[in-house]
């Protein structure tokens, strides 16, 4: 019998619970994939606190690997036996198997495994888009990237490193720190005892950085507006401590002409090809060796409620996965 841990309420962790599920044959357009890894992302928990919306009761995760077990009428991305992984709607990626739109699957090359996989998906895609797609960074520009230790941070830097480009990072303690100096961070700022924005105007002779990434946003909105150059881009690009506040027209002006956007992944994978072009890049640094992948926390799929617990209390390091 096929398990899902599935919630019907919204709350902490505890609302997440094991079940056991049907999975039916898949329909016109879709198929049944058989989970071997899962990824565990902070997405996971806006769902599930009611920050994204869902239609409850509901499946949570979107982000997995597997192969394809059977295929429905249409399809002809993959076929059955397949290697893939996705990211993205719909909820329901903490399961055993499911059937799912055959669209929102990429192909795996031999090279990568589904474990790897499902703790890199979601996070080198954002990480991809973050460094070829908002900003024309260059090799010698200086960036901040907040939560320079975690899954999407420590593959960022890495490939920051690859484009001759200074990552900033901060952290929250010295073993976050060794992590991420040995993955590419040049230089880290202790967000916890020091102050953020004069750390980086001291590391950029007083100029700011041309580009902030900031995952973290309601707790570091303030200082990431002020540690940019002017003319500088804010890139909100997650809520783990809750939603940036409201923004003031004029503060933009009065940080220098600054600039601030909240992107979303799923904006920069929806174009097919644009996925694929992205996601070949990425898996080519990862198959060749130059980009490595930390899954630092593994957890049983029915032990999702732990596995949430410990993400929330920043007791994580790189990428987590979840295994059937």
């Amino acid at each position: 019998m096929a398990h899902a841990v599935r919630f019907h309420e919204t709350g902490g962790p505890d609302v997440l619970k094991w079940e056991e599920v049907t999975v039916g044959d898949p329909g016109p357009g879709e198929v049944r994939i058989r989970h071997e890894a899962v990824g565990l992302n902070f997405a996971d928990t806006y769902f599930r606190t009611g920050l994204y919306p869902a239609r409850l009761p509901d499946g949570i995760g979107v982000e997995a690997a597997g192969v394809v077990e059977a295929v429905g009428e249409g399809v002809t991305e993959v076929t059955e036996g397949d290697r893939v992984t996705y990211t993205g709607s719909p909820l329901g990626a903490y399961s055993t198997e499911r059937v799912m739109p055959a669209s929102h699957l990429i192909g795996l090359p031999p090279e990568i495994s589904c474990e790897t996989a499902a703790a890199m998906t979601m996070r080198g895609l954002t990480a991809a888009y973050l460094l070829r797609r908002i900003h024309p960074l260059k090799a010698g520009d200086t960036v901040l990237l907040h939560a320079a230790a975690g899954g999407v941070g420590l593959i960022f830097s890495q490939w920051a490193a690859l484009l001759g480009i200074r990552v900033i990072g901060t952290v929250s303690s010295e073993e976050k720190a060794e992590i991420a100096r040995a993955h590419g961070c040049e230089e880290i700022v202790y967000y916890r005892r020091e102050n953020v924005a004069e750390r980086v105007r001291e590391l950029t002779g007083g100029a700011g950085v041309p580009v902030v990434f900031d995952s973290v946003g309601k707790d570091t909105f303030a200082g990431s507006l002020a540690s940019l150059a002017r003319r500088g881009l804010l890139v909100c690009f997650g809520t783990a401590s809750g939603p940036v506040p409201p923004i003031d027209a004029m503060q933009l002006a009065l940080h220098g002409s600054v600039f601030v956007t909240r992107p979303a992944l799923a904006d920069y994978i929806a174009d097919p090809a644009e996925r694929a072009a992205l996601a070949g890049e990425l898996f080519g640094h990862v198959a060749a060796g130059r980009i490595t992948i930390e899954t630092n926390q593994r957890y049983a799929l029915k032990d999702a409620v732990q596995a949430h617990r410990d993400l929330e209390a920043g007791k994580t390091t790189g990428s987590s996965v979840l295994i059937p």
